[in-house]
């Protein structure tokens, strides 16, 4: 049979929510601070133990097992404590003696207050041990106490959680006994109790909804990659099936939309949308980016950047309201996205190529202007060396003039003083030269003064038969010639052609 005391200790465990071992050691450690309150156990350590089965106390002195004695209330010598237990040894707790365990009425209250104290603490962390576990994870409680541009108490089971202003959605409107799921960010101590902040605009608020509505994705078939959440308005999350024939969008929505529509309600309106996480980059920016089409994308990942064309019909629902929607698809991706119509690609392409020829081109000039310089530089240092050269040469020039001089005169003696072996050239005369020669050397051999020659020159005397009649210079000549030879002139045709060769 259950002793009345057992019934409230059970009862009173119950009620807090703790086991009845806490509860337990709860009253001991109460039992002792009564017994202390009374004069004869002041500075004496006392213990105290409890039979829950039949409410039996049990209470005596403790005291340590040394060598020599100091304090008598609390040490034992180690002779005294082999007299009263064999296993005693230096340093270990000896219970001495029982205490009576009847206390004062001040005693009886001091351990009930001690009591309830130590229930609230033992209530406090349990509560705290219990949320440290559900931190990164779902609670559901009642709105509380509303006041506005502060935070919300939330009334959980066991505890009050705080959602702060920052964690608000400004969308939602809060009412006292309005029930929520929010999201546990931070259980911390306090001397309160556990402080627990919570969150509405968390994205891992949407992940775990989404595990608690779709069975896929909490037992791992359905893997959420990716969410972007702006709180109140819109959503996207990125899923991919880990197993072979099962749709994870379609797994996601439900039938006729009913497990979204859970989640959405649940957000107060939210709008979610819910697109295919692709290992290739080009077709996951392409599913993020919906309901609009893409037609092109040009990544560049060194700079985790990426150029993404539409149709120019398809460009205002891209990049969404206020840029929503391009927005969360770069919060989705992780990449900057730059959103532009054909018409733009087309005419930057155009553009590029415009810049990549004047580049060239560019390019091409700055070569030439090189090989100008280059070529100028090659004529000047021509130039110096042919300078050079010619200097080199007009100092051997000046070097060899006297040299060149003494042979040129000798030359010119050698030329003025002809060897009596050496025959001079004959003179080459004109026709009119031979005929006068000839009429001077048949007239008379010896040399005329110039002074003596009057008109008898012009005579022409009659040498042939043929005498009066008119004769010609080169019949003379020939007739000259034919007959014996051309005759020389005298000493003054040599001095003549002396003259003229010189």
């Amino acid at each position: 049979m259950k002793s009345d005391f057992l019934i409230a200790l059970t009862q009173l465990a119950a009620e807090r929510h703790l086991p009845k071992e806490e509860v337990l050691k709860a009253i001991e450690v109460a039992l002792v601070s009564a017994f202390k309150k009374d004069s004869w156990g002041d500075g004496v350590n006392i213990s105290v133990k409890l039979n829950p089965n039949t409410g039996e106390i049990k209470a005596c002195t403790l005291k340590t097992v040394v060598e020599e004695v100091e304090d008598e209330k609390k040490e034992i010598s180690l002779k005294d404590a082999l007299a009263i237990s064999k296993d005693a040894a230096v340093g270990m707790d000896l219970e001495i003696e029982s205490l009576s365990h009847e206390a004062s009425r001040i005693a009886a209250q001091t351990a009930k207050q001690v009591v309830l104290q130590r229930l609230r603490e033992a209530e406090r962390e349990m509560v705290y041990k219990e949320f440290a576990k559900r931190v990164d994870d779902i609670v559901s409680g009642v709105v509380g106490q509303v006041e506005a541009g502060r935070g919300i108490v939330v009334e959980l089971d066991r505890a009050e959680a705080i959602l702060p202003p920052e964690e608000q959605v400004q969308t939602e409107r809060y009412r006292r006994g309005q029930r929520l799921k929010v999201y546990a960010t931070e259980v911390t101590r306090s001397v309160r109790g556990p402080e627990i902040i919570v969150s509405r605009t968390h994205k891992n608020l949407l992940k775990r909804l989404f595990e608690l509505e779709v069975p896929e994705v909490y037992n791992g078939i359905v893997e959420i990659r990716s969410i972007a959440r702006e709180a109140g308005a819109r959503s996207k999350v990125a899923v991919i099936a880990l197993q072979d024939g099962v749709d994870p969008i379609g797994s996601c929505i439900g039938m006729r939309g009913n497990r979204i529509q859970n989640i959405v309600n649940e957000l107060q309106g939210e709008k979610i949308d819910v697109v295919r996480w692709d290992r290739d980059l080009k077709r996951f920016i392409s599913n993020a980016l919906s309901p609009a089409e893409v037609v092109q994308v040009a990544a560049e990942e060194s700079e985790r950047s990426a150029v993404v064309v539409v149709p120019e019909r398809q460009l205002s629902l891209a990049i969404g309201k206020e840029g929503q929607n391009a927005r969360l698809a770069a919060k989705l991706t992780g990449w900057r996205l730059d959103i532009k119509s054909m018409a733009e690609w087309e005419a930057e392409k155009a553009q590029i190529k415009i810049e990549t020829a004047e580049a060239a081109i560019a390019v091409a000039e700055e070569e030439a202007a090189a090989e100008a310089v280059v070529d100028s530089v090659v004529e000047e240092a021509e130039a110096v060396a042919a300078a050079a050269e010619e200097a080199i040469q007009e100092e051997e020039a000046v070097v060899a003039t006297p040299v060149l001089e003494e042979a040129l005169a000798d030359i010119l003696a050698q030329e003025e003083t002809p060897s009596e072996e050496e025959e001079e050239p004959e003179p080459v005369l004109s026709l009119e030269e031979e005929l006068a020669a000839l009429t001077l050397n048949e007239t008379d051999e010896e040399e005329l003064p110039f002074e003596e020659i009057g008109d008898e020159v012009w005579d022409i005397p009659q040498l042939t038969p043929d005498a009066g009649k008119i004769r010609f210079a080169e019949d003379i000549l020939g007739e000259e010639r034919g007959g014996g030879g051309r005759r020389r002139g005298g000493g003054r045709r040599k001095k003549r052609a002396k003259a003229r060769r010189r």
